[in-house]
């Protein structure tokens, strides 16, 4: 434990110097996305996000929000706001007319403690600490109705492939679909590389402008946008799934002109459907063939997603899964320079290429 004051604050220093750097844009050229397509909502559903917030649906937010979850800058739990609702209501709904006339708030709303929450044992690297937010009771009032408007339409622009914040999709899809996959090849006698792909700090890296630009592109207007730049970090908030389906139409383009094929599931019939990534939020999983010239196309769209969306991937948490005869497994990792991995490991805390029908692989899961 350091005891030294001067080196405490040295050490403080150090910190707050890092999270800035982290959660400020560096800026620099990104390319263009004009030749870019998203599926995209219709103008009525782009009209009804933009409408003024009525107290119902405010009151309603605030219920389906935790009430013991741990303070804020404001030092007021959310029970307290949910128990005082008719002594506060009024000033709250003054709140939002005010937020949605103006587009922002009082900046000390937005203030956050942040929590350094340590990984594992005997943390002594600044990355082996998760940071929490911990943010004041009306910014997350006001994160829980813009989170709930945008649940009504998301599912319209957001492709199959991805399992979060989707009315109707669960965690367990994915998991099922990449295992049903990895069965697949194996039946077949076939031979294939799952990539697992791990994001680096998706919800800080992510640039503002980038995501702004697919909400435009999918049909959002622009007072809904400026609304979700104002607030919309944090992992509650599925704005970020939006900005994830660069990544998909990426891959589903390389698919589409042969450069990637996945992986094809078997139904009875014989024939199935073709499944080449899967994601929840930013957990990925992408399906190649054991070739050399498909890792190193996989390697250059993720380039071409870091240079337009910011997000960049975490070589040393990512790794290939080799799925049957795999004979230069190395080589393969090596393309994405990542390490590999191998059966059964896990997907989502689930388990991912384990036999099904043993027990075992299930202690642990809740």
């Amino acid at each position: 434990m350091v005891t030294d004051s001067q080196k405490i604050k040295k050490i403080q220093r150090g910190v707050v110097r890092a999270y800035q750097d982290l959660l400020s844009d560096p800026g620099g050229w990104h390319p263009s996305m004009s030749s870019m397509e998203f599926d995209r909502i219709g103008s009525e559903e782009a009209a009804r996000l933009e409408e003024m917030f009525s107290m119902e649906e405010v009151y309603l937010a605030l219920l389906e929000l935790n009430g013991d979850k741990a303070l804020g800058p404001d030092g007021f739990p959310i029970a307290v706001w949910q128990f005082c609702w008719d002594f506060v209501k009024d000033e709250i709904m003054g709140f939002f007319k005010d937020f949605f006339e103006r587009g922002k708030f009082v900046r000390s709303l937005n203030s956050t403690f942040l929590v350094l929450v340590p990984k594992k044992g005997g943390a002594d690297d600044l990355r082996d600490y998760k940071p929490i937010s911990l943010v004041g009771g009306l910014y997350k009032i006001l994160a829980k109705v813009l989170a709930n408007r945008l649940k009504k339409v998301v599912s319209k622009v957001v492709s199959p492939t991805q399992n979060a914040f989707v009315e109707g999709r669960q965690i367990l899809d994915a998991a099922l679909i990449a295992n049903k996959a990895i069965n697949s090849l194996l039946k077949g006698d076939e031979a294939g590389v799952l990539c697992k792909l791990d994001l680096e700090k998706a919800y800080d890296h992510i640039n503002w402008d980038f995501l702004m630009t697919v909400m435009l592109k999918m049909g959002f207007g622009e007072k809904w946008t400026e609304h979700s730049r104002v607030k919309a970090r944090g992992p509650h908030f599925p704005l970020f799934v939006l900005g994830m389906e660069a990544l998909s139409y990426l891959i589903n383009r390389a698919v589409r002109e042969s450069f990637l094929i996945g992986c094809r599931l078997r139904g009875r019939g014989g024939s199935g459907i073709q499944v080449s990534h899967l994601l929840f939020a930013d957990d990925t999983l992408v399906f190649c063939e054991d070739s050399q010239d498909q890792m190193a196309i996989l390697s250059w769209l993720l380039m071409w997603f870091e240079a337009i969306s910011g997000l960049s991937i975490n070589l040393n948490k990512s790794e290939t899964l080799p799925v049957g005869k795999v004979e230069n497994a190395e080589v393969l990792a090596s393309e994405l320079g990542c390490k590999v991995g191998s059966l059964p490991s896990t997907y989502l805390e689930l388990p991912l290429g384990a036999p099904h029908k043993s027990m075992a692989v299930w202690d642990g899961v809740e």
